[in-house]
C-alpha cells in the first residue's frame, strides 16, 4: 500500500481540509497521514474560528510520520502563518519528500480569510519552489502574480508565470470563472498545457473541492502516476464527487468523497 501525508488545517465539518483529504485518500486505496497545522470551527455555514497549532508540535508530528511512515506523496494545504510555513519548509528541507502538491489555500468557501497576509510572501518563497505541483483557484493564482484573471488565456500566461517561482508545473483551477464551462488549465513546462474541461454543474455542494481535488492529486502520484494522469484522474474523481453529493447541512455542503469508480 502507498503512503501519503496531507499538512493542512482541521474542518470540524469533515467537508475540506485534514478531513477531505483523509477521506480522499481512503477511497483512492492509498494510506492516509496527516500534520494538523491549525483547527478551525466551522461547518457548512462558515468559519466561526481558527486556532492555530504551534510550530514546535507541526514539527514534531512531520518527524514522528517521516521517521517512521515515509508519504509516497505529501499534500500541503492550509499553512495559516509565516512561522508555521517557515517550520514546514524546514521539515521538507530535512527530509526531502519527493512529490509535493501545493494548494495555496487562502481564503475559505464562507470567505473567511485563511491565510495570512505577511504569509503569502513566505508560501511563495518557501513552498513553492519545493513543490512538484501547484494546485491554486483563479483567485489564488490572482494574489499570486498580482494580477487579475479573466479567461483561459490569462490563466495559461499566469501558469507560466508561477512556474517560474520554482515550482516543475501548476494548475490552475478555473470553476469559477464566467460561464457554463470549468476550465481547469495545467502547465507542464516549456509552452505545453493541458485543458480539463466539463460542463459547470448546479449544486450548491462544493465545500472542500479544491482540497478534494488536490488530495486526490497527491493520492495518484502516491500510486506512481506521472502528473498529467495523476491529474486527469483527479478531474474525473471531483467531477463525479460533486455530481453524486448530496445535501448535508444548511449551506455549502460537502462533496460525495466516496464516490464509486475511481479507487484502483
Amino acid at each position: 500500500m502507498k503512503l501519503a501525508l496531507t499538512i493542512a488545517g482541521s474542518d470540524s465539518g469533515g467537508g475540506a481540509g485534514i478531513q477531505a483529504d483523509l477521506k480522499t485518500f481512503f477511497s483512492h486505496g492509498v494510506y492516509g497521514m496527516s500534520v494538523i497545522t491549525s483547527v478551525t470551527a466551522q461547518n457548512t455555514l462558515g468559519v466561526l474560528g481558527v486556532q492555530n497549532i504551534s510550530e514546535d508540535m507541526v514539527y514534531l508530528q512531520m518527524k514522528a510520520v517521516f521517521e517512521d511512515l515515509f508519504p509516497d506523496a505529501v499534500k500541503i494545504g492550509m499553512v495559516s502563518t509565516k512561522e508555521i510555513t517557515e517550520v514546514i519548509s524546514k521539515g521538507l528541507e530535512e527530509y526531502k519528500p519527493g512529490k509535493i502538491v501545493l494548494d495555496p489555500v487562502m481564503v475559505s468557501k464562507s470567505a473567511h480569510r485563511l491565510l495570512e497576509k505577511e504569509a503569502i510572501k513566505t508560501l511563495i518563497e518557501k513552498l513553492v519552489p519545493k513543490a512538484l505541483i501547484i494546485t491554486p483557484n483563479r483567485e489564488e493564482a490572482e494574489v499570486i502574480v498580482e494580477r487579475k484573471i479573466q479567461n483561459v488565456e490569462e490563466m495559461k500566461k499566469a501558469a507560466k508565470d508561477i512556474a517560474k517561482l520554482g515550482c516543475r508545473t501548476v494548475l490552475i483551477k478555473g470553476g469559477h470563472l464566467e460561464g457554463n464551462k470549468a476550465v481547469d488549465v495545467l502547465y507542464l513546462g516549456e509552452d505545453n498545457y493541458v485543458f480539463f474541461e466539463e460542463e459547470k454543474i448546479n449544486t450548491k455542494n462544493t465545500h472542500g473541492t479544491g482540497c478534494t481535488f488536490s488530495a486526490a492529486i497527491c493520492a495518484n502520484l502516491a500510486k506512481g502516476m506521472d502528473v498529467k494522469k495523476a491529474v486527469a484522474y483527479a478531474k474525473l474523481y471531483i467531477t463525479r464527487a460533486i455530481e453524486t453529493s448530496e445535501d448535508m447541512g444548511r449551506g455549502w455542503g460537502p462533496v460525495n468523497h466516496f464516490c464509486i469508480g475511481f479507487n484502483n
